[in-house]
């Protein structure tokens, strides 16, 4: 069945194109001063690229050929393709992280595409914040929109020995610490980690969010984990620019796309595929977004963690494999026929190709079960998140038990405070430290304020003394993200934050503290009125900013368990913001 399409006068370039005026004589001339004509954008869709691109961004080193193939796909179907950079999150350089600016990017998506004459978009990321924010950009501006996933690399190598980027990175780090390796060693797994253009192949922030893009619909089918250098990347990358055109003429907007559905489907696929912890938050202000009808909280992830099972056995969660060899097993689609065959989705969803997601889930295979395994034979029985809550967190904090300890998911122990990472990152070295894998340790000041931006300190290094006697996990707590790629027992997201009071800015060394997975419950073992005499002294720490970016970030960032959006960039912050006027 043909379906209905939009008239070209009501496209959104036609505005800036069509009239017969002086203004769009401009708009003409000065495209066609780039070496257009008329025949280039007549009666076609003006479609968006928008591409993160840059060379402090190793992620997406090869995003200027994907480019070229986007645009080749949008000219097949008879669109228009125009680039437009945004702000490139390289997750390996920028500091002190990138989630101080995946709003920044959010904002220049939205605004770019409401001021330029463009009718759809691609957006070009992968790199742990760069889909979040394209996402959240395009959905704020409401036009026809998909994502082009950056895609993993290929797997790391060192002396034959399978290597994970940021897992691996972790782990021999502990053993140089240890004294076990060398330093020729340790610059040979530093040459043989990252081999390849792509994202991190273990299933971190970035190989998540991909994964969550695709569940919500966002993606073609099957796009999200692809390798980032496999010919089938180039070729999704061209039906990508295909797919868009028709979407623009069938007018299909993620307010037509999204409902709450395909948000509990991505939390679900979060959880099956052993998902990083920053997933929580950055869905949550995706959905935030998307409007109230899709809000979701981080009440929903643990109703969804108690049912769902971790079925990917990918690093960290997992034991042995990497994206890549996800993919081989079928990939995204195979995972989600898993999860259709339980009854654990919601198959009338629909996705950007038009169809819905049962209709997509056809014909999916998994090509290897150990890799992704069936539902009755999980890495983990539960989802791969749990949200906790107590008198320390009282809005939340968040675990992942499938990549910790067993033996510390029911642990008592006494705190060893820090307030800020160097004198963390000094005391850890210490020989002469007190401390014995019994501790608690705790960071605070690192949360979205206090950091600022909420960096991933929250996988605390080992102490060395520990370290060198064998020891390799234990409990951590912080108000900080960590790395997707990291494992252990690390609580992370404590909410509120220490830095605008939380409770954790009221935890003193020596105090027990207890984490109760299973019971959802992280307790500071201090009386209600110690806790209320340690508040009346607590003095608040001087702002980080007095001017620029940063100024407006600390007045304006959400606690982690909203997203840390902006609150005034969430759909429920005022009227939508109509289209620019042109004279």
């Amino acid at each position: 069945m043909t379906k209905e399409r939009k008239p070209y006068a009501q496209l959104r370039s036609a505005r800036w194109y069509a009239p017969d005026d002086l203004r769009s004589f401009g708009h003409r001339s000065r495209t066609m001063q780039m070496g257009y004509d008329h025949a280039d954008w007549q009666g076609k869709p003006v479609i968006a690229i928008l591409n993160t691109w840059s060379d402090m961004n190793s992620c997406h080193s090869h995003f200027p050929q994907r480019v070229q193939e986007v645009k080749r796909g949008v000219l097949q179907a008879g669109g228009f393709p125009l680039e437009l950079p945004a702000i490139s999150l390289g997750e390996a350089f920028v500091r002190p992280t990138t989630m101080l600016y995946r709003n920044l990017l959010a904002i220049e998506a939205e605004e770019l595409l409401r001021s330029h004459p463009v009718d759809g978009v691609v957006l070009m990321g992968g790199c742990d914040k760069t889909l979040p924010g394209l996402v959240m950009g395009a959905l704020s501006m409401g036009i026809p929109c998909i994502a082009m996933p950056a895609g993993p690399m290929l797997r790391g190598n060192w002396k034959g020995k399978t290597l994970g980027s940021g897992s691996d990175a972790f782990k021999y780090w502990d053993e140089r610490r240890a004294g076990k390796l060398t330093q020729a060693q340790w610059m040979e797994i530093e040459g043989g980690i990252a081999r390849s253009a792509g994202t991190c192949m273990v299933m971190g922030t970035a190989a998540t969010m991909m994964g969550i893009t695709e569940a919500l619909g966002l993606t073609l089918p099957g796009a999200s984990s692809i390798p980032a250098v496999d010919a089938n990347h180039q070729r999704m990358a061209a039906q990508c620019g295909r797919r868009i055109v028709d979407m623009v003429w069938e007018d299909l907007t993620p307010a037509k796309l999204l409902t709450r559905r395909n948000f509990e489907n991505a939390i679900t696929v979060a959880m099956a595929e052993g998902c990083s912890t920053n997933a929580i938050i950055h869905l949550v202000a995706m959905s935030r977004r998307a409007g109230a009808a899709c809000a979701v909280s981080l009440d929903d992830f643990d109703a969804f963690s108690r049912k769902v099972p971790v079925i990917a056995n990918v690093r960290p969660s997992g034991d042995k494999y990497l994206m890549e060899d996800f993919y081989y097993a079928g990939g995204m689609r195979a995972l989600m026929a898993r999860l259709r065959d339980g009854g654990l989705l919601h198959l009338d969803a629909m996705c950007a190709n038009g169809r819905t997601l049962g209709e997509n889930l056809e014909g999916a295979e998994v090509h290897d079960a150990d890799v992704i395994r069936p539902l009755d034979q999980p890495i983990y029985a539960e989802g791969a998140l749990a949200v906790l809550r107590g008198n320390l967190a009282p809005d939340g904090c968040v675990i992942k038990p499938s990549a910790c300890s067993p033996d510390l998911l029911q642990h008592t122990g006494p705190a060893l405070v820090f307030d800020d990472y160097p004198a963390l990152k000094k005391a850890i070295d210490d020989p002469d430290l007190d401390v014995t894998r019994d501790h608690v340790l705790i960071l605070r000041n690192a949360g979205p304020q206090g950091g600022p931006g909420m960096p991933e300190w929250g996988m605390v290094p080992i102490p060395t003394k520990l370290v060198k006697q064998g020891v390799r996990d234990m409990m951590r707590i912080s108000d900080a993200r960590m790395s997707g790629t990291s494992y252990g027992a690390c609580v992370l997201h404590v909410s509120p934050e220490s830095y605008i009071g939380g409770n954790l800015a009221l935890v003193r060394t020596g105090d027990l503290i207890t984490v109760d997975v299973p019971a959802r419950r992280i307790h500071l073992e201090v009386s209600d009125e110690e806790l209320a005499r340690r508040r009346a002294g607590w003095v608040a720490p001087p702002r980080r900013f007095e001017r620029g970016y940063g100024f407006m970030f600390t007045r304006h960032i959400q606690q982690a368990d909203k997203g840390c959006d902006f609150d005034y960039l969430e759909t429920s912050f005022g009227a939508p913001v109509g289209e620019p006027a042109i004279f």
